[in-house]
């Protein structure tokens, strides 16, 4: 089973950028794709963005679009979300998770990193 951390996570002024990164351990990640969630206090998990095992077809959540890049070195089992331009609205705890094929749902996830921006 492929184990995810992530990291990179923090506190950041509005308008700031931070990077996260999500290290895949046990083994390499899956063939499916690969991407990030996220959870405000009380509110739901949500999709922010994901990205097939080769690094092509990102997509991203509306809110985030223009403002944040997920990418991977798979050489160094890492996926990287890059985010700038935050807002407060961006606080929450990030979420790393994958599929182990394409056609299945969201099976392996991370314990999540800290996001706060403060305005």
């Amino acid at each position: 089973q492929v184990q995810l951390v992530e990291s990179g996570g923090g506190l950041v002024q509005a308008g700031g950028s931070l990077r996260l990164s999500c290290a895949a351990s046990g083994r390499t990640f899956s063939s499916g794709r690969n991407g990030w969630f996220r959870q405000a206090p009380g509110k739901g998990r949500e999709f922010v963005a994901a990205i097939s095992w080769s690094g092509g077809n990102p997509a991203y959540a509306n809110s985030v679009k223009g403002r944040f890049t997920i990418s991977r070195d798979n050489a160094k089992n890492t996926m990287y979300l890059q985010m700038n331009s935050l807002k407060p609205g961006d606080t929450a705890v990030y979420y790393c998770a994958g599929k182990t094929r394409d056609v299945d749902p969201w099976d392996y996830w991370g314990q999540g990193t800290q996001v706060t921006v403060s305005s």
